[in-house]
């Protein structure tokens, strides 16, 4: 799952782009004046929260692509690349979803990713490193784990989430700095250069504090998407998979990059509030107590 950390980073800087416009263009005036008119603020919050969203979503295989190098798979040319395509399009037709693009990313860690808009509109890619240290039974519960994100429309859920807590973070941080401005200065209008300051320092803890609201989403996504590899591949395979996850997790991801991955990262105390995934073991135990279908 190596689209959450890109979808929120991206979210995030374009929701601070949109705070720094509205602030130049004079629009953060015009929303303090809309101080006595909570309805207004609130839609227009709604508009600027799920712009930031969606413009995620819209360029997130794009984004993926570049940020991790992923070298799209137009026509195999090995016998692995032939299974790998093979592999997808099989999981993707019992999965119900068009057949998402295949790529694969240079890196020793093994990992996968799925992003894209739409579940007919997909892409699932491999690490070199996921190739060379699994089998493929192995291999392919990774892969019906990210089609299953693509089946639930993982990403799509996201966003929405993502949109409705942009929406709190920006109204939230405008009632804040008007609230703060007017307490530095009787005299102020609410539109000082202490609104300013405190939208922006208020947006970002703010943000802060959603981020922990959709990392216990992607979280409990990540059980279903192992319940969804169990079942296209194998419980035995997708348990293989995640134990070989488990073996290679003393060399994971870029602390930057591992949000995204099917391992994610471990955490302890608070920075659990943090992880995109849970940990391994628990995932291990879920799929070992979930009855047999």
């Amino acid at each position: 799952m190596k689209r959450i950390f890109l979808l929120i980073l991206t979210n995030l800087a374009i929701m601070l782009v949109i705070s720094i416009v509205a602030q130049v263009t004079g629009l953060n005036a015009w929303l303090v004046r809309q101080g006595g008119s909570l309805e207004s603020l609130l839609v227009l919050s709604a508009f600027f929260g799920f712009s930031g969203s969606f413009i995620s979503l819209a360029i997130s295989k794009w984004l993926a692509i570049r940020a991790m190098g992923v070298q799209l798979i137009q026509q195999p040319t090995s016998p692995t690349e032939q299974w790998l395509v093979e592999t997808v399009r099989r999981l993707a037709t019992q999965a119900g979803v068009g057949m998402p693009q295949v790529g694969v990313f240079d890196s020793p860690q093994p990992n996968a990713f799925a992003t894209g808009p739409r579940r007919d509109n997909a892409l699932v890619a491999v690490s070199t490193g996921l190739l060379s240290s699994m089998n493929r039974d192995q291999v392919e519960a990774v892969l019906g784990h990210e089609i299953t994100h693509v089946a639930n429309g993982d990403m799509v859920t996201l966003t929405l989430i993502q949109g409705v807590v942009n929406t709190f973070v920006f109204f939230l941080s405008r009632i804040i700095g008007n609230i703060v401005d007017r307490s530095v200065s009787r005299d102020s209008d609410g539109e000082g250069m202490a609104y300013f300051v405190t939208v922006i320092v208020s947006q970002l803890v703010l943000g802060i504090l959603a981020t922990i609201i959709v990392m216990w989403f992607s979280r409990r996504r990540e059980f279903r998407a192992d319940a969804g590899g169990a079942a296209l591949a194998g419980r035995e395979r997708m348990i293989g998979a995640l134990q070989s996850l488990q073996r290679a997790h003393d060399e994971p991801l870029p602390s930057h990059m591992s949000a995204f991955g099917i391992s994610g990262g471990e955490g302890r105390s608070w920075t659990r509030l943090f992880m995109s995934h849970p940990p391994l073991e628990e995932r291990i135990a879920a799929l070992r107590s979930a009855p047999h279908a």
